[in-house]
């Protein structure tokens, strides 16, 4: 008697979905390398612009803000900003790979592959 197994998809099949997905990580991991955000912290006196390789492109103080005899706290407020644009970047990248991958992290469930 033989056992009825189902078919699942070919190993060419299988290395093909694997090579489409290979490339449309790659082409959004260069579209969010590319994207620029904008964050705001401390009520707005700092804004800051970061790109998706977490480069900081710029960063504005409202001159208000500055007092020579508080640095402690526009320091604190900077640190804020970049802490809070680095967050902003890795989210919005997981969430982009996250719909490649279909939530699997990495190529096909094997950790560390984008």
């Amino acid at each position: 008697m033989k056992a009825n197994v189902p078919k699942g998809p070919s190993m060419n099949e299988m290395l093909r979905q694997a090579q489409k997905m290979q490339q449309d990580m790659q082409e959004k991991q260069a579209e969010l390398e590319a994207r620029e955000y904008d964050i705001q912290a401390g009520g707005g006196v700092v804004k800051l612009k970061i790109n998706g390789k977490r480069q900081i492109l710029s960063i504005d103080i409202d001159p208000e803000i500055v007092d020579p005899d508080d640095i402690e706290t526009l320091s604190d407020i900077l640190v804020a900003a970049v802490n809070e644009a680095i967050k902003k970047v890795d989210a919005t990248t997981e969430a982009e790979m996250g719909k490649i991958t279909g939530g699997m992290g990495g190529l096909g469930g094997f950790p560390g592959v984008f």
